[in-house]
Parts: C-alpha cells; structure tokens; sequence
C-alpha cells in the first residue's frame, strides 16, 4: 500500500515575473559566458564566472524563490532566503494588503513577498454591458481562504522560521569562487 504524497493537492503562488526574469537572465548569462569563452578563452571565463553567477544568484533569490506555497496541513512562505512554515491551526487571518498577509496566533503577521499581490480590477469590454473580472490576487486570496476554512484540526504543525539552505550554500561557493578568482588576478 502506497503512502499518500505531501505534496498532492499544494498549490504555489509566485510573482508571474519570477520564471521570466530567472530565464532571461539565465539565457543572458549563458551569452556573457559563452562570449567569454570565446574571445578570452577557458581560463578568463573561469575568472569572470562568478560575478556573473552573483548577479544570477540575485536574479533568482529576488524573483524566483520568493512564494507561498499551500497545501491541506499548512503554508510554507519564503520570502528571499527566510522560510516560514506553519499549520493552518495558527492562522488567525489570512488578508489582501498590497501582497497577501498572514496572522498568525502568536502574534506575528507574515507578509508574502513572492505570493499573489493586490491589483486593481479591470475591466473587458463586452458585448452590451461592461462586466468586471475579479484581480487575480483576489481570486488566489478566496482560494487560500476556502483551504484553510476546509483544514482538518489536525493541521497544527508548528511555526519554524529557517533559511533556505541549497540558496545559501551556493551564495557561500560564489563568494568563495569570486575570492579566488580575485587572488588569482593579482597573484598572475
């Protein structure tokens, strides 16, 4: 008999903008490298690539990583390196500011960097009268909503704050990369 997996029926909210500015930037840093390659050769490349992959890193931390993430016991919200996980049975309010806000029973108000965010509504034009369409952010707050109102009880895992680790150990190799390509330079 097969367990049931966690991760069935989670749904992650992240800025539309993050995947598009992950890939460009990506693609624009696969360029700048492959340029380098080709006009200075391996070595030079080795010697540029960390301050490329910097500003990659920080196009990915900015952009990407940033979301919340909900499922049936709880939330995960990362907002750039810090996570916040926590039970729907610690959730007081769940609100619309200019991005999504949760209140949570100890006191602390969560605010989502990367998750939905307020816009104004719009409207289409139609056939013979005007009729408006609800914003995406309000459509994502009602969903989040309705989850934590249909949460068991036994949803109470508890508030953990911690950093996100596979993030922070490649910020450390990329400093660590720069240094040496800094030492590299002004020993040669």
């Amino acid at each position: 008999m097969s367990q049931p997996d966690p991760s069935e029926g989670a749904r992650t909210y992240r800025a539309s903008s993050g995947p598009v500015a992950l890939v460009v930037g990506s693609l624009l840093a696969l360029f700048l490298l492959g340029d380098a390659v080709l006009r200075a050769g391996w070595g030079q490349m080795l010697l540029l690539a960390p301050w490329v992959l910097l500003v990659l890193w920080v196009v990915y931390v900015n952009s990407f990583a940033s979301a919340v993430r909900v499922d049936d016991h709880g939330v995960v919200v990362q907002n750039l390196l810090r996570r916040i996980e926590f039970g729907w049975a610690h959730v007081r309010d769940v609100e619309m500011r200019w991005q999504l806000v949760f209140s949570l029973d100890d006191g602390t108000d969560v605010a989502c960097y990367g998750g939905p965010a307020k816009a104004g509504s719009f409207r289409l034009p139609a056939r013979g009268d005007q009729e408006e369409r609800v914003p995406a952010g309000l459509r994502a707050l009602a969903e989040i909503e309705e989850r934590r109102d249909q949460a068991s009880p036994a949803a109470e895992a508890p508030i953990r704050r911690s950093w996100d680790g596979p993030a922070v150990v490649a910020l450390i190799v990329l400093v660590l990369w720069a240094l040496a390509a800094i030492l590299v330079v002004n020993l040669g």
